[in-house]
This record gives structure tokens, C-alpha cells and sequence, in this order.
């Protein structure tokens, strides 16, 4: 398919902000020409992206799927040529890190910050990959290490687990949903809801622990759709089509168009940090002491 960059930049705009207008002032372009770009985009791939309707704007079902294909594709190039321009300023070491993206958060931001004021030298290499890719890519020796989440339901041979931050889970409604005016919620209230949620396959331990929780409060979730990114998940919520349980590091991704309340019993998770057994290189030695 050949799609442009600025198409894809327009739709991810549109599918972050729910909206052409915060969109297209997002992007700094007026509304006809992104309306322009969305509808090429959907003539390309062969159907609707967004549904349309006069008050709000929301993702389709394969609207939702294509975002998890392609949301990572311009933050790629931008890696690609800020690797390229660090290469020809003498920038001579490399860590290649994965992250799913609901460890992303302001904590993280200020480690890399940290790291790179000690260590110009060394190029950080950001991967947005799933839990499973992740342990995949380190054992196989192409990540020098990860922040995969939760810690795997099984121990990988060869892989060792370093927890680094703990988080709160919060509960993620659409506004205007029954119980986005309240400012804490039960897991026993949420029995009869319709839930989104991060498919086990992407990352198992947190499908598993959020199940478990629900199991613990007297209830099985009800689970209407899937997506193997937390992000994608949030922006389902968002865009009315359910609730979620998720960290609290993705209520920035839900804008204006979704709330998320605290649980009772203020349910944590513990975030693991990934990296293969034995002797590790000296940037992740030095990244190490930093996070720890």
C-alpha cells in the first residue's frame, strides 16, 4: 500500500484527539486538507477508519487495528535519523531498550534524561514492543534489555527480572458513562460491564493479574474486544466502546472523552525490568544504577 507519511500522521492525530478539529490544530494544518488526507488513507486500505457522526468521532474496528499496526512508524524514522545524526557526531556505544507503552510516563522520560546527561556517548534505543517480543528480542541477544510490564507468569531460561517502579491500576470509563462522576469505584461494580482489554497473547501476566483481581471481587469480566497495545485500549475507552482496567500512567492517552476513576483497595502492579543472565554490557550497567 503506498501510503504517505502525512497520512498516517493525520490519521494517528485524529485517532489520538477523537476529534478533526484538535487534530488538524494539532498538526497545524487546516481541517479540509486532513478531512482530505483521512478519506485517501480509507480509499487506500478499502474501508472506514473512523465512524462519523455529528457530535463525535470514533475509531471502526479496523480503524482501532490499524492503529496498532502503524502508531509506532513515525516515532521509528524520527529514532532512525536521530541514530544516524548521533552516529556522525562520535556517538559510539548503543543500548537498545525495549518498553511497552504503559511504562511510558514522566518517571521513565526523567531516567533517559538522567542517563544521557552522564553518558552522551551512548545512543538510547527505544523499541515499542509487547512483553513477549520483548523477552524474544533479549534472549536472542537484539535488546540489551526491556521494561516488559508485570513479570512473566513463567521464568524464561536464561532471563533475569529486576522490579523497578510500582504503579496504581485505575479504571478507565468513556465520559458520560454511569459512573464517571464518582472519584472511586469497587471492582464488584463493575460485574455487568462491558470490558476492553490487553489481549493475553501480548501480554499474558497483566491479562492474567486483572482477570484474577476481577475473580477476587466475585465477578468474571465480560471482555468485548481485544488489542495487544494498552495505548489501543485507552482509546477504545475513549471512544465509547467500553471500560477498562489499566495503569495510571495511560490516562494521558485518553483526553477529554474518557475518565479514570481509583479502585478501591487501590489494586498496584509491580513493573520488571528485563535483561539476560551474566555478565551485561557497561550502558546497562550504568542504566542499572540509575533505575535501581
Amino acid at each position: 500500500m503506498d501510503y504517505s507519511l502525512r497520512e498516517l500522521e493525520c490519521f494517528l492525530a485524529v485517532a489520538k484527539e477523537l476529534s478533526f478539529t484538535r487534530a488538524a490544530r494539532r498538526l497545524h494544518l487546516a481541517q479540509p486538507p486532513l478531512s482530505r488526507h483521512i478519506r485517501t488513507l480509507e480509499e487506500k486500505i478499502g474501508t472506514l477508519l473512523f465512524l462519523r457522526e455529528p457530535r463525535r468521532i470514533s475509531l471502526t474496528a479496523a480503524g482501532a487495528l490499524f492503529y496498532d499496526e502503524v502508531h509506532a512508524i513515525p516515532k521509528q524514522l524520527i529514532r532512525a535519523g536521530e541514530a544516524a545524526r548521533r552516529c556522525g557526531l562520535g556517538e559510539t556505544a548503543r543500548l537498545r531498550l525495549g518498553f511497552v507503552s504503559a511504562v511510558m510516563n514522566d518517571e521513565l522520560a526523567d531516567v533517559f534524561r538522567s542517563f544521557r546527561e552522564n553518558h552522551p556517548q551512548v545512543q538510547i534505543m527505544l523499541h515499542d514492543l509487547s512483553p513477549h517480543e520483548q523477552i524474544r528480542a533479549i534472549l536472542e541477544g537484539n535488546l540489551d534489555g526491556g521494561f516488559i510490564g508485570l513479570a512473566p507468569l513463567e521464568r524464561a531460561e536464561g532471563l533475569e527480572l529486576l522490579a523497578w517502579r510500582r504503579e496504581p491500576l485505575l479504571c478507565f470509563v468513556p465520559r458520560g458513562h454511569p459512573l464517571a462522576d464518582r472519584k472511586r469505584v469497587a471492582l464488584r461494580d463493575l460485574a455487568g460491564e462491558s470490558f476492553i482489554a490487553v489481549s493475553g497473547e501480548s501480554a499474558p501476566a497483566f491479562a492474567v493479574h486483572v482477570r484474577e483481581l476481577c475473580r477476587e471481587a466475585g465477578f468474571r469480566p465480560r471482555i468485548i474486544l481485544e488489542s495487544p497495545r494498552a495505548q489501543a485500549v485507552a482509546l477504545m475507552v475513549a471512544a465509547g466502546s467500553g471500560i477498562a482496567i489499566l495503569p495510571a500512567a495511560l490516562t494521558g492517552s485518553i483526553g477529554a472523552s474518557a475518565v479514570a476513576l481509583a479502585l478501591e483497595g487501590a489494586p498496584e502492579i509491580t513493573h520488571v525490568f528485563a535483561v539476560r543472565q551474566g555478565k551485561r554490557p557497561a550502558p546497562l550497567e550504568a542504566l542499572g544504577e540509575i533505575l535501581y
